[in-house]
């Protein structure tokens, strides 16, 4: 189970690298487009709803590696008092939510897929996008979330079961203020070292 999260986080990522290149990309047809405007009184027509498709995309792709990497807030002001078992179940419990919300958004987002897929519905603009395909991809970042939720749900259900709470913590736990600074340190200490250091 753990080389499958793993292989999700490596598709995750790739994923949220993926929607910020679109989003760097949107950006800079969105500032030609502004520039164009300017200084020839043109334009290019439909920056703005191709940064409104790459938003959906990229937003959708990117909840599954906040979710793996536990970047996501939670306010944690009681958690941290509890017994350590408790916090696993609460864990848990949590990603039992999450799982739901996951299911609904993917459920939601299949329906307006499927309607605009048989409708043959196109974006009232210049440039009449057919809807189906960015909201696909939308869709795919939705199941993707959902599905990496049911894979970290499955992984800390056993280990709670087991009795391994250190691992319940680790993939689904609260992040704590020591581990926030850890990675950063880390994160300076590899940009100091030099090059040919580096594995």
């Amino acid at each position: 189970m753990d080389r499958i999260l793993d292989l999700a986080h490596r598709l995750a990522r790739f994923g949220a690298w993926a929607g910020g290149a679109l989003v760097i990309l949107a950006a800079f047809v969105i500032g030609l487009d502004i520039v164009v405007r300017k200084l020839f009184v043109l334009a290019f027509g439909g920056a703005a709803e191709l940064s409104g498709y790459v938003l959906a995309i990229s937003s959708s792709w990117a909840l599954a590696l906040a979710l793996l990497d536990r970047a996501h807030i939670r306010i944690d002001s009681l958690y941290v008092h509890l017994p350590v078992r408790v916090c696993a179940a609460l864990d848990v419990l949590g990603l039992m939510v999450m799982l739901g919300f996951a299911a609904l958004l993917t459920w939601h987002g299949w329906h307006v897929f499927h309607q605009s897929f048989n409708l043959g519905s196109r974006a009232v603009t210049a440039i009449a996008t057919p809807l189906a395909y960015p909201q696909f991809l939308w869709l795919v970042g939705l199941a993707y979330f959902a599905l990496v939720t049911l894979l970290l749900l499955l992984r800390a259900c056993h280990a709670l079961i087991t009795g391994d709470i250190a691992t319940v913590q680790r993939i689904a736990g609260s992040r704590t203020g020591q581990q926030d600074l850890e990675e950063e340190l880390e994160s300076l200490r590899r940009r100091a070292e030099p090059a040919e250091d580096r594995p």
